[in-house]
């Protein structure tokens, strides 16, 4: 059980979101990270920008939100990513991903197999994976954790970036995995297992893998946790919802928190709601919440 800050990494794509209201640093391993240092871990981003305006800004913007940039790549070749957002009455966002920008180049270094051995918890996705050279550092990166290292898989599936290979090796690296209830039965297909009522068809996909935890998010309605000896659902928390973009990086953060401190998965459920429910009452994936908007959006002392 770990009782000091964790050393969490997101590795994978950074990009900016391109909201209705303006640009905001996003990418689901970035959020995680900004999320994680919330929570008073050391959230790093493993990701690369191109040498340009927006990669200069990105930088700056990731120290001004307490993010380091030592483990951030430039790309002199290839243009920082860009991701337009829009958001549907009910909070819903709608993605359109640039292709060929500098994080579908990852490259595997010395620093970053440095940082691997001090990981204690990592987090990816299918996206960074569209591309055989990030795909490639990936799963260097995670062949090179210790042992004891938590390794998080959050599905994240956008557009037709992902295939059945990259979801099957995923999980094989893979010691956690979250994916929401849409995304559920097209793995379960993908994959060739049975899909069939969610608490089931997430134990085939633990069974099958042998993961330590499988996560399903719900949206508004919350979450369902199950792991080898026990499952537990939350019905979520009613909030007026601004956008829903981060949120589940909010709860996948707080999942690695507590799961790594031995939380219960009542309490991860309990958590992981709150907080993602805090951020989808916000703009953006990385919204500033200052001491009193983060015990406002946990509100449990077991749980900050």
């Amino acid at each position: 059980m770990k009782t000091s800050a964790l050393k969490i990494v997101g590795i994978g794509e950074v990009l900016w979101d391109l909201l209705p209201g303006g640009k905001q640093l996003g990418g689901a391993p970035a959020n995680f990270a900004y999320m994680s240092n919330l929570l008073g871990d050391h959230g790093i981003v493993a990701s690369r920008v191109g040498s340009d305006p927006l990669g200069r800004e990105m930088a700056a913007t990731m120290q001004l939100l307490g993010l380091t940039t030592s483990y951030l790549q430039t790309d002199e070749t290839h243009s920082t990513g860009t991701v337009g957002v829009k958001v549907d009455p009910t909070g819903q966002p709608e993605f359109t991903i640039t292709p060929s920008v500098a994080w579908d180049f990852l490259d595997w270094t010395p620093l970053w197999e440095d940082l691997a051995g001090q990981a204690d918890v990592v987090c990816f996705g299918t996206l960074a994976q569209r591309s055989p050279s990030s795909r490639a550092t990936i799963r260097r990166f995670l062949q090179a954790v210790r042992t004891d290292t938590l390794r998080v898989f959050d599905v994240n599936l956008r557009q037709t970036f992902f295939s059945a290979e990259v979801l099957s090796e995923s999980l094989k690296y893979s010691d956690v995995v979250k994916l929401n209830d849409l995304e559920l039965p097209l793995v379960c297909n993908l994959l060739s297992l049975e899909f069939g009522e969610q608490q089931s068809s997430a134990r085939r996909l633990l069974q099958k893998y042998g993961l330590k935890l499988v996560c399903v998010t719900r949206g508004a309605h919350g979450s369902l946790l199950v792991s080898p000896s026990s499952a537990a659902a939350h019905p979520g928390f009613r909030v007026n919802v601004v956008d829903t973009v981060g949120a589940g990086d909010a709860f996948t953060a707080c999942l690695a928190h507590h799961y790594l401190r031995g939380a219960s998965l009542k309490t991860i459920n309990e958590a992981g709601n709150r907080f993602a429910a805090g951020v989808a009452s916000r703009p953006g994936a990385t919204p500033s919440l200052d001491g009193r908007e983060l015990k406002e959006a946990l509100r449990m002392f077991d749980v900050e």
